[in-house]
């Protein structure tokens, strides 16, 4: 396996030298023979890849190929002497070249006058583009090498990678002796400013391998970890094979293969994206991964998606080749680079000791040894926050004996203590198996685990593989603990400290999902595995209950809260119910919070966090009253309406017009209100008197809340289609909804109630802003004519590209005299006002809306009648809604 320059047999099927020269000659320009040339080559490689050729082979190939072109059309200049020299430098000079990669070339000259070349250097590059190649190009003399190398990590590194492709070979040597280790970036500094260039690009990806759409080359575990890997040991060994590398004790076999088999599948990865997009493509996008998947032969089966399979498979190199990548750069930085440093050493027992802030084995025969002690190392640092990491040699002793780990080990009672201490250590956990996991122990010794371990779910809601979001969510557990986590999470850094058990937590937590991909209901399958775990470590009956309660239930919490209206007795009674204690409701409520922030992190906002917080109060109320002590719906309307009442005469207001108004509304308005938001809808109705006008009031979260939506209350007269121009206005307002509450008074005026935030997912807190959207609200919908006119203006914001197919159910809802609409649709600007002219157009009234946002995707319920206020019960008619309602949002880009 070749570490920088490369070794490519002649292979004249590819491209015949000699044969191209005669064509040449009988051509006057050579323009057309070289354009040609250059498409037969591209297309022979790329018939050979889909025949299952040999990767290395076709990138070395298109090097090898271009190598001779562009030696032939230096031939064809008349350079002056033997003083300038075309170099290959870069990935070109790796001898790796893909479909549509860069050519980097360097012209190099003796001397710093470059009179005498400029007119065949102008020309030989202006050729270079006209027969169609990308070429990245550079002028430089030796003299400028030497300086602009001393200055620049980037210019260095590329020019270690040179090779000579036409000129003399001594002004490359002449060169490599300039910009020599004992002149420059010696290897201690090249490293350092290497890492930290590391350290920044992985940054950007928010140092992480699990992307929903991966960049191939510069996310963590990419081939920019693999060529990391290669520049460090170039400029410290000057290795020129990756092979050397295990014979300097850099690497071992194992871990040279770890590499060869990554940079092999990433090289297959990125010819075929770059043959498919006809360009220079690194990013894995959706489109392109389910194609790629097909491409490699990867087939749908019941239980997983092609391109999550291909995806699996591409997890697992990427995470494999940033451990191995993180392991190499520490072992260099501590085996080579600080060799000679003398580090203070505390035994921590006889098997572990700390050298340098980090953990190492007192042995390398600790784990063979002690097996046991591979559980024992991760206890120890939860016990030891001082520690800050595991040593090179001793990541390398846990990978070399991981392998113990089998059916008799997990099954060794001393080993279950040691697992169940850790949950238990009160460290951070979360961080000892997120260690765990990169190691490759986590998932030995939690099989079902291990089985999760790269396997993404194609959708836009969850953008991390399941083990990832499953450790993401572990990490946010550990973030409640922290004391300014009261700030963002209130309730969550509250309940936590109440929990008598946090190992249980743990144990859901890590359990949760890892039901998914093997067909049928992943939280059956988890509470299934759980129960198994449980038994196995030796938790109480009680415990073992509970764990799988939360595993099984993980999913309701949140759906009650987004789809149900928590406003709704009945509701609350019905989900206390399904809770049965406070104890589950608190753990389940932490367990939600955590798994929501751990999806997506655009899923997380104010008005989700209002949702839980409001659930898990009323559900706690509830309870504490007792399930066989409800409070009903008459008791509920007339608690609020009492307490509505006192507050309003406490500022003033006249109490016989406050009953005549009320007289009008119902008792749903009570349900679906609390006290203070009655006395602000009372007060503002109440003032605004006779106008025709519309009333829109607008209520920005006070300033000591840390969640929740702005409310947009509309009072007017009942018309149709009042709710589909709502709709258009606020999304030309730049506005998303995310909850609607409809309802309308005896006499015919509207109640509708609507949770508001801005494109961010924020609440709108500013005056100015606040009031410019009460005035085109006041402008929109003060005249029904206009309502049309308004539903069918577009928004002129785009969809990201991702195909969600839209689901239509429809169901009856007999309690409540009305039809429930249940739709699942790609999100876009403007959904909702499509939603409301497809009522329109079909005569449907809305009576109450739940808006669900999950990532790119929405889950939103509609109540509905038609226009007399009857459900929808002919099926005639629920079926052109339907068709309707798919032809329309059923998109993708």
């Amino acid at each position: 396996m070749l570490l920088h320059h490369y070794r490519f047999s002649p292979d004249e099927t590819l491209f015949d030298a000699e044969a191209f020269h005669s064509e040449l000659t009988g051509n006057r320009s050579p323009i057309a023979p070289f354009k040609a040339a250059l498409g037969d080559i591209q297309a022979r490689l790329d018939e050979r890849f889909r025949a299952g050729a040999d990767i290395r082979d076709l990138v070395h190939g298109r090097a090898w190929c271009l190598d001779r072109l562009l030696a032939i059309a230096w031939a064809l200049q008349p350079w002056p002497d033997d003083r300038v020299a075309l170099l290959a430098v870069g990935g070109y000079g790796r001898g790796e070249l893909h479909p549509h990669s860069d050519v980097d070339l360097m012209l190099l000259l003796e001397h710093d006058d470059d009179e005498p070349y400029r007119e065949p250097l102008t020309a030989f590059i202006t050729f270079l583009w006209d027969i169609g190649l990308e070429i990245g190009h550079s002028v430089r003399s030796l003299a400028d090498c030497e300086r602009e190398a001393a200055g620049d990590i980037t210019v260095i590194t590329n020019l270690m990678e040179s090779r000579t492709l036409a000129g003399p070979e001594r002004l490359r040597d002449a060169m490599k002796a300039r910009i020599a280790a004992d002149r420059m970036w010696p290897a201690d500094q090249f490293f350092e400013a290497k890492w930290q260039e590391q350290i920044t690009r992985h940054h950007r990806f928010n140092n992480s391998e699990y992307h929903l759409e991966p960049n191939i080359k510069s996310s963590p575990g990419g081939l920019r970890d693999i060529q990391m890997i290669g520049w460090v040991a170039k400029r410290h060994f000057g290795s020129q094979r990756y092979e050397d590398l295990v014979a300097n004790g850099f690497m071992n076999d194992a871990e040279l293969r770890i590499l060869s088999q990554g940079q092999a599948f990433l090289w297959q990865v990125r010819y075929a994206l770059h043959m498919l997009t006809d360009r220079a493509e690194d990013r894995l996008q959706f489109d392109h991964q389910r194609t790629i998947a097909e491409l490699f032969g990867y087939r749908d089966t019941p239980e997983r998606l092609a391109v999550e399979q291909f995806m699996k498979r591409y997890y697992r190199h990427v995470t494999a080749l940033a451990g191995l990548n993180d392991m190499l750069l520490q072992h260099f930085d501590e085996a080579i680079l600080r060799s000679g440093e003398r580090l203070e050493s505390v035994p921590l027992n006889e098997r572990f000791e700390i050298a340098g802030g980090y953990i190492q084995a007192r042995s390398r025969a600790v784990f063979r040894e002690h097996p046991s002690a591979l559980l024992e190392l991760f206890l120890l640092m939860a016990e030891h926050p001082e520690i800050e990491g595991v040593r090179a040699d001793t990541i390398r002793l846990i990978r070399d004996h991981r392998h113990q780990i089998d059916d008799l080990y997990r099954d060794d009672p001393h080993h279950q203590h040691l697992f169940m201490s850790l949950l238990r250590s009160g460290g951070n956990v979360a961080r000892q198996l997120r260690r765990m996991n990169r190691y490759g122990v986590l998932g030995k010794y939690l099989p079902e685990f291990g089985q999760a371990v790269g396997l993404m779910q194609h959708d836009l809601f969850h953008i991390y593989t399941v083990d990832a979001h499953t450790l993401r969510l572990l990490k946010f557990i550990q973030c409640f603990r922290e004391p300014d986590a009261r700030d963002e999470f209130p309730v969550a850094a509250t309940l936590i400290h109440q929990m008598p058990k946090l190992e249980l937590l743990w144990i859901a937590g890590l359990y949760h999902d890892i039901g998914k991909g093997r067909g049928g209901d992943h939280s059956i399958l988890g509470a299934r595995d759980v129960e198994r775990f449980a038994q196995r470590h030796g938790l109480s009956s009680r415990d073992t209950r509970l764990v799988s309660w939360l595993v099984e239930n993980h999913l309701v919490m949140s759906m009650v809260a987004q789809k149900r209206d928590i406003t709704d007795p009945d509701v609350i009674r019905e989900f206390a119910s399904r809770v049965g204690d406070e104890t589950r409701l608190d753990y389940l409520y932490v367990l939600t919070v955590a798994d929501i922030n751990a999806t997506n992190p655009t899923l997380w906002n104010g008005w989700r966090a209002s949702l839980l917080r409001q659930l898990h109060a009323e559900t706690k109320r509830a309870l504490r009253r007792g399930l066989d002590n409800p409070l009903d719906r008459e008791d509920w309307v007339r608690e609020t309406r009492g307490e509505a009442r006192s507050l309003l005469a406490s500022v003033g207001a006249e109490l016989p017009r406050v009953d005549r108004l009320w007289e009008s509304l119902g008792e749903d308005y009570f349900l679906q209100y609390a006290p203070s938001e009655i006395v602000w809808q009372t007060m503002g109705i109440l003032a605004h008197g006779d106008s025709q006008l519309p009333l829109i009031l607008i209520s920005a979260p006070t300033d000591d809340m840390t969640d929740g939506g702005t409310k947009v209350f509309i009072h007017t007269p009942s018309v149709d289609d009042l709710f589909a121009a709502t709709a258009a206005a606020m999304e030309q307002l730049g506005l998303s909804i995310h909850d609607a509450r409809i309802a309308t008074s005896s006499n015919d005026w509207t109640l509708n109630t609507f949770i508001v935030l801005d494109s961010r997912g924020e609440s709108i807190r500013d005056a100015e802003r606040i009031e410019a959207i009460r005035r085109h609200l006041v402008e929109e919908l003060d005249d029904p004519e206009d309502y049309p006119q308004i539903v069918t203006r577009h928004t002129p914001r785009q969809l990201r590209h991702f195909h969600v197919a839209t689901e239509v159910l429809i169901e009856q809802d007999p309690a409540n005299e009305r039809t429930l609409l249940e739709l699942t649709a790609p999100d876009r600007p403007g959904l909702l006002a499509r939603v409301g002219r497809i009522f329109m157009e079909q005569d449907i009234a809305l009576s109450a809306a739940k808006i669900a946002t999950l990532g790119e995707r929405v889950e939103d319920v509609f109540f509905i009648t038609d226009k007399g206020g009857r459900p929808l019960t002919d099926p005639e008619r629920q079926q052109r809604l339907r068709e309707r309602l798919i032809e329309v949002l059923d998109v993708s880009g």
